[in-house]
């Protein structure tokens, strides 16, 4: 059986472009499943398997880098001001306009991609028909706590390591970012060594930054950016679209991150993946599309 086609392009978004790529066919009659990465600041790389569910079943899958990282155009000189969560949901707008899917469409946001969604979801679009929320906090203050809570648990010259540095602010130092890696193996992505997509996207972090940095901080347990006081909690009644929720066993979003999805948007449906962290797309890659597959079918079904 022949791979499903892929169509790349580009979407004029305020005085930029916004890169795209569809995989499948928007005529399938099948609802068309956006896929927004995390970061803030990542780029569509390590979420590149969510693809597999166009050929799984038929769906045009959506993939975008959004504005300032990959593909798109680079803001290497805009600052924390410019850099805010209705920038990003004025650019989905744009984009389910841009394709023609406005009125009909599931989406699915991975960490930060989720915090996305879920800023979409309350505003009850019409055409949302379908959400999927991936590894996602509600609440940055609670997301921070158990990040430093599971670095309690790191080696204690590991924990040393990272509080040196960032009391000296010597946060780009290679021995800071080799620390943090013991962290990310455990709660970002155990799969070692990382695959290629998602050695891809931090290598691109690397070299540009700018979104991360501003909005995020340096890690993902040193939160300093704009985001550092964010919360959808009190919001999240409002969502009325079906809602899918996946997290990992050993996810940086443990079950607390993630409880006030669970708790609060009506009629929603939690997976936890046993053997995953921070991406079950990656780690447990099978048994993930086939957990969104199968929810998109249902929903599309009821």
């Amino acid at each position: 059986m022949a791979s499903p086609k892929q169509t790349e392009g580009f979407m004029p978004f305020r005085d930029y472009k916004t890169w795209y790529r569809i995989t499948g066919s928007l005529d399938s009659g099948k609802l068309p499943l956006v896929v927004a990465h995390g970061g803030p600041g990542c780029t569509h790389d390590y979420v590149d398997a969510f693809k597999d569910i166009a050929e799984l079943d038929g769906r045009a899958v959506i993939h975008y880098d959004q504005l300032g990282n990959g593909n798109s155009t680079r803001l290497v000189d805009k600052g924390a001001d410019f850099w805010t969560v209705d920038l990003f949901l004025e650019e989905l707008d744009c984009l389910l306009k841009h394709l023609g899917i406005q009125d009909h469409y599931a989406f699915l946001g991975q960490s930060w991609g989720g915090m996305l969604g879920a800023e979409h979801a309350v505003r009850q679009p019409q055409g949302l028909k379908a959400l999927v929320i991936a590894n996602s906090p509600a609440n940055m203050h609670t997301w921070v706590a158990e990040a430093n809570r599971l670095r309690l648990e790191l080696p204690a010259d590991v924990q040393e390591t990272l509080l040196k540095h960032e009391k000296a602010g010597t946060l780009t130092d290679p021995e800071y970012i080799a620390a943090s890696r013991v962290f990310y193996d455990r709660h970002v992505c155990r799969v070692n060594p990382w695959p290629a997509e998602v050695a891809r996207t931090f290598a691109i972090m690397d070299e540009d930054n700018t979104v991360y940095r501003n909005m995020n901080g340096p890690t993902e347990f040193h939160v300093i950016g704009t985001m550092k006081d964010w919360t959808i909690e009190d919001r999240l009644h409002l969502i009325q679209a079906p809602t899918l929720i996946i997290s990992g066993r050993h996810d940086e979003a443990t079950p607390l991150v993630v409880k006030p999805y669970v708790d609060n948007v009506k009629g929603s449906k939690w997976v936890l993946f046993e053997h995953s962290s921070h991406m079950p797309h990656v780690e447990e890659r099978e048994l993930c599309m086939k957990t969104v597959s199968d929810f998109l079918r249902e929903t599309e079904a009821a």
